[in-house]
């Protein structure tokens, strides 16, 4: 009988990636389910090696998931993101992709990687008698966080997907054809799962009695509430969404780092704004952002390709007085003796010694403090100011503006020297706007800019807006582009995944 994907037969824990302060990597080679699940250490091995996943396995393949490719589906694909390139990020930057694009397959791989290392775990860990009950408890919540968060960006880009967990290992029959849980499931097992984890996780790792070391980017409680208020969040639940935030909030643990650059510096390994982050080490564990991110004949931050960029459009919305524009590289003059810039209109043409660079790149993940190839900026998929925004876009829609969701607001922007909201200036509406407007500044190429437009209705409307204005096609059309299609490879694999309703 012809068998579902492959990918889901990872069983063994491969390279495992330490989290703690000084992320030194400890390898940990064919641990299998027969000379392996004997001790604590295999357990954290196994633990690790889904930590792992969130990069890519090996120091010369870190260029998946949260290492870089998975911007390409969250950020590329929407009106501030822009690719000079042509191939699979080039269909993404004009909202022209199909089930053919190497950068889906990519991120769906890496994500089903993930998923099947937490699975295995799981399935091991909860049989061994070589533990504690209170350190099975802990490795158990570690990985079902983990999972969780694979699933979110999983159905976040394609809906309905395969659901397997650890109870399906014991089915021999697991890796058939099996056609796609509907989104409302997979949440079902997500909410159950993240409410347990919550209450067993710890808030911190500070004296840490099962790791006895401060393990910062291990998942925490204020993770998981955190990505419980993502879910709810992404399905209009404002009232959850307020009670989860606020609950972040209490624990005290997390407040806004003082500088929006040095945030993303690569020397900043951890601060309180992370609540959950991929960490990385320079030319151990490290990963390509910087290359992927940095700009074109820059004499500085050399070598790089400019691929993952910012359109103009989206750039020249910053405020002069915000902190956040510095975070680009505009103008400077090249290795190659010309002036890079911005052009005057669209269409014109430089005069001698200038370029008119067709996009701007950022500083986000390209810092002139790097420069090494495997570069080691962490990424922070959930943060602190994250959540400030979450809030008060759950208290707007209960109640319209308020002080408290103004005040919110004006934290993050405060932070960057930005203009501040004025509480009597707004409506619901309009405030929804500006909400939406503040999370594309603070948080670009953090992997929430799609998810963000979606859930406010507005993926086509700005999308669309701005290929039109540029002289391009309006490539979206909803609901038909709420998901992205399913890999052709995995459709040819599984036929109960169909793309008829999906571009």
């Amino acid at each position: 009988m012809k068998k579902y994907t492959i990918i889901f037969l990872l069983l063994t824990a491969g390279l495992q990636f330490s989290c703690n302060e000084d992320l030194d990597p400890t390898v940990y080679s064919s641990l299998t389910d027969t000379n392996g699940f004997q001790t604590k250490s295999d357990a954290i091995a196994s633990i690790n090696s889904i930590y792992g996943r969130l990069k890519g396995p090996s120091v010369g393949d870190n260029f998946s998931y949260w290492a870089t490719r998975h911007f390409a589906l969250t950020d590329i694909a929407t009106d501030l993101g822009h690719c000079q390139y042509g191939g699979d990020p080039g269909q993404l930057s004009l909202g022209l992709w199909n089930s053919a694009n190497g950068l889906l397959l990519e991120d769906w791989n890496a994500m089903y990687k993930l998923v099947a290392n937490a699975n295995f775990a799981i399935f091991n860990i909860t049989k061994m008698s070589g533990i504690t009950d209170a350190e099975r408890t802990q490795f158990i919540a570690e990985a079902k966080f983990l999972r969780a968060s694979a699933y979110m960006d999983l159905t976040d880009a394609w809906g309905p997907v395969i659901l397997v967990t650890e109870a399906n290992l014991d089915n021999p029959n697991y890796l058939e054809q099996t056609p796609p849980s509907s989104v409302e499931t997979i949440e079902a097992l997500l909410i159950k799962d993240l409410n347990d984890v919550a209450a067993v996780l710890p808030v911190n790792y500070k004296k840490n009695a099962i790791y006895e070391s401060n393990d910062v980017g291990r998942a925490t409680k204020g993770a998981a509430l955190t990505l419980l208020a993502k879910l709810y969040l992404r399905n209009h639940d404002w009232q959850k969404v307020a009670s989860l935030t606020q609950q972040v909030m209490n624990l005290n643990e997390y407040s806004l780092f003082p500088s929006y650059l040095g945030l993303f510096k690569e020397s900043n390994k951890w601060c309180s704004e992370n609540i959950f982050s991929s960490l990385s080490d320079a030319n151990v564990n490290g990963t390509e952002l910087l290359n992927h991110f940095g700009p074109i004949d820059h004499p500085v931050v050399e070598n790089r390709w400019q691929y993952y960029t910012v359109n103009w459009d989206f750039y020249n919305t910053f405020g002069d007085e915000d902190d956040r524009k510095k975070c680009f590289f505009p103008e400077f003059m090249g290795t190659d003796k010309l002036l890079h810039k911005q052009a005057p209109s669209l269409g014109a043409q430089p005069p001698k010694g200038v370029f008119y660079m067709p996009d701007v790149s950022t500083r986000k993940y390209a810092d002139d403090e790097t420069t090494t190839y495997y570069d080691g900026h962490s990424v922070n998929i959930l943060r602190y100011a994250d959540v400030l925004l979450s809030r008060a876009e759950a208290l707007n829609e209960i109640s319209g503006p308020t002080a408290e969701a103004i005040d919110l607001i004006n934290l993050v922007k405060g932070r960057s020297h930005a203009k501040l909201l004025v509480l009597s200036d707004y409506n619901k509406s309009t405030l929804r706007d500006a909400i939406l407007q503040e999370r594309g500044w603070e948080l670009f190429y953090e992997g929430k800019r799609r998810q963000d437009l979606i859930r406010m209705n507005k993926f086509d409307v700005l999308v669309n807006a701005y290929h039109v204005r540029v002289g391009e096609t309006a490539p979206i059309v909803m609901p038909k582009n709420k998901y992205y299609t399913y890999p052709q490879t995995q459709v040819d694999l599984n036929p109960n995944l169909s793309n008829a309703d999906r571009q």
